[in-house]
C-alpha cells in the first residue's frame, strides 16, 4: 500500500496515537523531524502550529498537508512517525510497506539560521535542560529583550516547548542571533543525567513495568482528583501554575521556578538530604501540582532522568492497617509488576537514584513525624508510617529523590533537618487567577464577568489567590454575580455560596428563594457535619460505608456532590471523602453550630491556643465532646496528628464566620436562639481571652526603644477569625489591649487574605503602629488589601514580597493622604523605574516623611534621576537606601545633586550600584555639604583612587560625617592602607 492511501485510512489511528496523551509533545517530535529533513517549509510549520488551536485539530493539518505533498512527504512522515512513537502498532505498516526513511544531514549548513532548521530535533533536545543559560547570552548580546524571554519562559509549556519556542524567536532575529546559540550550545557542558552517565540499559521487564506504571499514573492523573474531581475536569484543561519559590534566598535563581525545579539542584541546601518538601496553605494547590507533575512524568514531558514514578496519598495510607515491608508497599500502593517481581526490586534498590517516590499531604498522617524508629532493610516489615519516616530521612533507600507536600505549620524542626530543600507554594498570582477563570468557563462572556466582579471586590480577590477559593468563586459564577458587589468578603461567605450552589442544584424545588433553602437541607447537612466533626478528631479523611452509616449519612445526601469516592490502592475497596480538606472543615463548623450533640466545652476546646502536643494531650479536642460510645478509635502511643491544629484553626475560623451577625437569619429556624446567642458569646470570649495571652507575652522595651510585639502564627489565625465574624465591636474590644509602637509579622505566611483580616483588625488601633511584613507574600494584592489600615501606620515594612510597581502605584496614593505615615522599606521586591515617579511626587508632598528604603531592586540611572527630582523639594528624608540598583554615575550625580544642600539627610547608602570614581566626585558634595550626614556606603562599587581623593577632600570640610564606607572597590591593596593612614573615618 502506498503513502498516500496509508495516510487516509490509517487516518484515525495516526490521530489518536498523536493525541490520546493530551500532550502535544509527540506531534511536536514529528514537525521538528520533518522540518529538518526540508519536506515541511516555515510557513507550512506556523500554518499547522497555530497558538489556542485544539491539538486535534492540529494533527489534522499536518496530515492534510503530508497527503497533498505527494508520496515521498507521506513515507517520511511514517518514518517520522515511527521514530517518535516506535510503539503504536498497525500505524504505518502494510502488505506492500513504506519504505523511506529518515537521513540524519550531517554536512555543513551555509548559515547559522538553517542549522537551526536542519538539525532541530537534537537541538531542542540539547537545549531543553538549559534554556536560562542560553536566554542569558541572548540578552547579553543584545538579541533579546526581557519581553522576549518571557515569551519563551511562558509557564504553561514543558521544557522541550520552550526550546521550540526559543528557536522560533531566535531565527526570526537572523543569522548572528542563530550563532550565538549555535556557541552556547557548543561551549556548553552537558549535565549527565543518571542514566546517560552509568549508560545503562534496563533489563526488558523493567521497560514493560516503567510502561504499565506510565499508563497507571497518567489514567490516575488526566482528571483534576482534587476539589473538582467530580466534574472530571481534564487537568490539561484546567491546570494553572501557582507561584513557587525557596523557602532560603537563593542567588543562583533567576525568575520563577518551574515545576521541575522542584527535584532539580537548584536551591539546595542540604546536599546529603534526598527529600524535597513543598509547603503550603490548605487549598493552596499543592495535590494538583504533584499530579501535574505525575502526568508529565507518565507522558514523558518531564523528570525524565527518573525511570521510576511511586506516588502516595498519606490520606490513603492512613488507611493502611498492616504491616509491610517496602516491596508491599510500592507494588501494592502503586503498580503490581505482571512478573518478575524480585528483579524489578532489585533493580530499584541497585539503583535508587533512577526513582522519585511522592507522598502527598503529610499533614493528613495520623502520626507526627519522628526519627526514632530507624529501619534499614527493605524487606523487614513494618508499619507504613514508620517506613515512610525512614524513607524521608534516607534510612530506608538513601538516593531515592522523595518530593513531600505539607501545611508549613504541620512540620517541625526535627522534619526540616533531613530536608535538601523546602519549596514554598504560594497559590495564584494576579494572572494565575485570570488564567484560572477563563479556562474554567468555556464562555468567554461569562469567564470575563466573573473576573469584573471579582476586579470591583478586592476582598474577594484576595481571597482568590488560594485556588480552592477561585474554583468554588468559578463554579458558583451564577451567584456571585447575581448577590451584588461587595457581598463576598469573607472565606465562611464563598463556603456558604457553594454550600447553597450544591442544594439548589440538586434540589427538586429549583426555584428556592430566601433564606429557607438551608432548613429544608438540614438533615443533611448535620448527617455530614457530624462525618466531618468526627473524621478530624480522628485525622480520618476517607470514610468507608460504615462510617457513613453511623453518622446517617443516606444515599440522598451522597448524591448533593459534597463527597466524592475514593478508591483504596491497597485494598481496592471504596470509600468517600470531602471534595476538599476545607470543605470538611467547614461541615465540621457547620455541625458545631447546629448541633443540639456537641457538648458545651466544645467552642473553648476549638479556641486552645497552645499547641495539642505541647499541652501533653492527644487529639482530644473534638472526641472529648462527644459521647464517649461516638467516639472513633484514636492511634496509639499517644503520638499527635501532624493536622491536627491546623484542621482545627481552620474550622474555627468557619465558626467565627457562621455565628456573625450577618448569617444569624440563617439559622433562625434551625437552631434555637438562645442556644445561638451562648455559642456566640462563647467565640468571643474565646478571641478576646487568645488575644490578650499574646499581649501579655509582650515583653517590656528596652529604655529607650519602642516597644515591639513579634506576632505568631497564632496570633494572624485569631486576626482571621476576628475577621470572619465582621463585628467592629469584637474587634475593638480584642484589640483595646494591644499598646505597642512596632508590630512585627515576618516569616508568618502572610498572603492577600491575610492582609484583609490584618487591615480590618488594625484600623481599630487607637495609636499608630510600625507594621512590619518582611518576607511574606503580600503582593500587589495583599498591598491593596492593606490600605484601609495605612492611617494607622507609621511606617511600612515589606522586604521580599513580590511587590511590583503597580502595587506601590496604589499605596503610594493612599499613604500620601496620611500624616502619621513616615517610613516604608521595600528590599527584595521587583521594582523598576516606574514606581519613582510616584515616590517623588510623595517626597514632594509629604515633608514629614523621613526613611525611603528600597534596596535590591531593579533601578536604573532614570528612576534615580525620578527621585532626585522629590528629593530638590523635600525637606525632612533622613535615610535613602538604594543597595542592590543599578543608578550607575549618571544616577549617583543626580541624587547628589539633589541632596547636597540638605539639612536632615543622615544615612545614604548607594552599595553595589556600578558607581564610579564620576559619582564618588558629586557624592563629595553631599559629604562637603551637608551638615547632618553620618555615614555614606559605597560599598561594593567601581571607586578608583581619585574617587577617594574626592571624598577625603570632602570629609575634611565636614568633621560631622562619622564614616564613608568603601570596602571592595578598585583599590590596590596599598592604596587601602595609604588611605586608612590619611582619614580614619574611611571604612575600608
Amino acid at each position: 500500500m502506498f503513502g498516500q492511501e496509508l495516510v487516509l485510512r490509517q487516518r484515525t489511528e495516526i490521530l489518536n496515537a498523536l493525541c490520546s496523551s493530551g500532550s502535544a509533545e509527540h506531534l511536536e517530535q514529528v514537525l521538528d523531524i520533518l522540518l529538518s529533513q526540508g519536506e515541511l517549509t516555515w510557513e507550512d510549520y506556523q500554518n499547522i502550529q497555530v497558538s489556542g488551536r485544539a491539538l486535534h485539530c492540529n494533527a489534522r493539518k499536518l496530515l492534510d498537508l503530508v497527503y497533498i505533498k505527494g508520496e515521498d512527504t507521506c513515507g517520511l512522515f511514517f518514518a517520522a512517525f515511527k521514530r517518535v512513537l516506535p510503539d503504536a502498532k498497525g500505524v504505518g505498516t502494510s502488505s506492500s510497506g513504506c519504505s523511506s526513511t529518515l537521513e540524519e544531514k550531517e554536512e555543513h549548513q551555509s548559515t547559522c539560521t538553517e542549522t537551526l532548521l536542519t538539525q532541530r530535533p537534537s537541538l531542542v533536545e540539547k537545549l531543553r535542560g538549559c534554556i536560562d543559560g542560553a536566554l542569558e547570552d541572548l540578552v547579553t548580546s543584545g538579541h533579546f529583550t526581557s519581553a522576549d524571554c518571557c515569551e519563551v519562559q511562558l509557564p504553561i509549556h514543558t521544557p522541550c516547548q520552550q526550546a521550540r519556542r526559543l528557536l522560533d524567536h531566535v531565527r526570526s532575529k537572523g543569522e548572528s542571533a542563530a550563532k550565538v546559540v549555535l556557541q552556547f550550545i557548543q561551549h556548553k557542558q552537558e549535565p549527565v543525567s543518571p542514566l546517560s552517565h552509568e549508560k545503562l540499559t534496563p533489563p526488558k521487564e523493567v521497560l514493560k513495568y516503567q510502561k504499565k506504571l506510565s499508563s497507571s499514573i497518567s489514567a490516575q492523573s488526566c482528571f483534576l482528583s482534587t476539589y473538582g474531581g467530580t466534574s472530571h475536569m481534564s487537568l490539561d484543561d484546567i491546570y494553572t501554575d501557582g507561584q513557587l519559590e525557596l523557602a532560603h534566598n537563593c542567588v543562583d535563581v533567576n525568575g520563577p521556578l518551574g515545576l521541575e525545579d522542584i527535584v532539580g539542584a537548584v536551591g539546595t541546601v542540604n546536599k546529603e538530604a534526598d527529600t524535597v518538601l513543598v509547603s503550603g496553605e490548605a487549598g493552596g494547590g499543592k495535590s494538583t501540582l504533584l499530579q501535574r507533575l505525575h502526568l508529565l512524568w507518565a507522558r514523558g514531558a518531564a523528570l525524565q532522568d527518573f525511570l521510576l514514578l511511586f506516588p502516595f496519598s498519606c490520606r490513603r495510607l492512613n488507611s493502611e492497617q498492616r504491616e509491610l515491608s517496602l516491596r508491599e508497599l510500592l507494588f501494592q500502593h502503586c503498580c503490581w509488576p505482571d512478573r518478575q517481581q524480585e528483579e524489578i526490586f532489585q533493580f530499584i534498590l541497585d539503583h535508587p537514584h533512577l526513582i522519585l517516590f511522592t507522598f502527598d499531604g503529610l499533614d493528613e498522617l495520623k502520626q507526627s513525624f519522628s526519627d526514632e524508629h530507624r529501619l534499614c532493610c527493605p524487606t523487614q516489615r513494618a508499619p507504613v508510617h514508620i517506613l515512610l519516616f525512614n524513607l524521608i530521612q534516607g534510612s530506608l533507600m538513601k538516593g531515592v529523590r522523595k518530593v513531600v507536600t505539607s501545611r508549613p505549620e504541620a512540620v517541625g524542626p526535627l522534619f526540616k533537618k533531613h530536608l535538601c530543600k523546602e519549596v514554598l507554594l504560594k497559590g495564584f498570582s494576579p494572572s494565575g487567577i485570570d488564567c484560572f477563570v477563563r479556562k474554567h468557563h468555556s464562555d468567554a462572556h461569562v469567564a470575563a464577568k466573573v473576573l469584573e466582579s471579582l476586579r470591583t471586590n478586592t476582598a474577594l480577590l484576595g481571597l482568590c489567590h488560594s485556588p480552592v477559593l477561585c474554583w468554588i468563586v468559578s463554579q458558583c459564577h451564577k451567584e456571585l454575580l447575581g448577590c451584588g458587589e461587595g457581598s463576598l468578603t469573607t472565606i465562611t461567605d464563598v463556603y456558604l455560596m457553594i454550600l447553597q450552589h450544591f442544594f439548589q442544584h440538586q434540589s427538586s424545588q429549583k426555584n428556592t428563594t430566601g433564606l429557607c433553602w438551608l432548613q429544608q437541607h438540614l438533615q443533611t447537612v448535620l448527617h455530614l457535619g457530624k462525618l466531618a466533626f468526627d473524621g478530624i478528631g480522628a485525622t480520618c479523611y476517607i470514610f468507608s460505608g460504615t462510617d457513613l452509616e453511623t453518622c446517617g449519612v443516606t444515599e440522598k445526601d451522597i448524591c448533593m456532590g459534597f463527597l466524592m469516592r475514593s478508591k483504596d490502592m491497597s485494598t481496592h475497596t471504596e470509600g468517600y471523602e470531602f471534595l476538599h480538606l476545607t470543605m470538611q472543615c467547614f461541615f465540621a463548623a457547620l455541625y458545631i453550630v447546629l448541633s443540639d450533640n456537641t457538648d458545651r466545652s466544645t467552642i473553648p476546646k476549638l479556641f486552645e491556643t497552645q499547641k495539642m502536643k505541647e499541652a501533653g494531650q492527644s487529639s482530644r479536642c473534638f472526641i472529648a465532646c462527644l459521647p464517649s460510645t461516638d467516639q472513633p478509635q484514636r492511634p496509639s502511643g499517644g503520638e499527635t496528628a501532624a493536622a491536627e491544629t491546623p484542621n482545627r484553626q481552620i474550622t474555627a475560623t468557619f465558626v467565627s464566620g457562621l455565628l456573625s451577625q450577618r448569617h444569624r437569619n440563617l439559622w433562625l429556624h434551625c437552631c434555637p436562639s438562645a442556644v445561638m446567642e451562648k455559642r456566640v458569646r462563647q467565640v468571643v470570649k474565646c478571641l478576646s481571652k487568645g488575644m490578650q495571652k499574646h499581649f501579655k507575652s509582650i515583653p517590656q522595651p528596652v529604655e529607650g526603644e519602642k516597644k515591639s510585639m513579634h506576632a505568631m502564627p497564632g496570633f494572624v489565625w485569631l486576626i482571621k477569625c476576628l475577621y470572619e465574624m465582621q463585628e467592629d465591636r469584637v474587634a475593638i474590644d480584642a484589640m483595646s489591649k494591644l499598646e505597642v509602637d512596632h508590630l512585627k509579622l515576618t516569616y508568618c505566611n502572610i498572603g492577600p487574605v491575610e492582609c484583609t483580616a490584618l487591615a480590618y483588625v488594625l484600623q481599630h488601633l487607637r495609636n499608630p503602629v510600625g507594621l512590619q511584613l518582611d518576607n511574606n507574600s503580600v503582593g500587589d494584592v495583599g498591598v491593596e488589601q492593606l490600605l484601609p489600615c495605612m492611617h494607622i501606620c507609621n511606617s511600612l515594612y515589606l522586604r521580599n514580597n513580590n511587590i511590583t510597581d503597580e502595587g506601590i502605584r496604589k499605596l503610594l496614593a493612599k499613604t500620601i493622604q496620611c500624616e502619621n505615615f513616615k517610613k516604608i522599606a521595600l528590599f527584595n521586591n521587583n521594582l523598576t523605574d516606574a514606581c519613582t515617579q510616584h515616590f517623588s511626587r510623595l517626597l514632594k508632598i509629604k515633608q514629614n516623611f523621613v526613611s525611603l528604603r528600597l534596596g535590591n531592586n531593579n533601578l536604573t540611572e532614570k528612576g534615580a534621576k525620578q527621585l532626585a527630582e522629590g528629593l530638590k523639594c523635600n525637606h525632612s528624608l533622613q535615610y535613602l537606601g538604594l543597595w542592590g540598583n543599578k543608578i550607575g554615575d549618571a544616577g549617583a550625580e543626580a541624587l547628589a545633586t539633589a541632596l547636597e544642600n540638605s539639612k536632615t539627610l543622615v544615612w545614604l547608602s548607594l552599595v553595589d550600584n556600578g558607581v564610579g570614581s564620576a559619582g564618588a566626585c558629586a557624592l563629595s558634595n553631599i559629604i562637603k555639604n551637608c551638615t547632618s550626614l553620618e555615614e555614606l556606603w559605597l560599598t561594593e562599587n567601581h571607586i578608583t583612587r581619585s574617587g577617594v581623593e574626592s571624598l577625603i577632600q570632602a570629609m575634611q570640610h565636614n568633621t560631622h560625617v562619622k564614616s564613608v564606607w568603601l570596602r571592595n572597590n578598585d583599590l590596590s591593596l596599598e592604596e587601602v592602607e595609604e588611605m586608612k593612614q590619611r582619614e580614619s573615618r574611611l571604612i575600608l
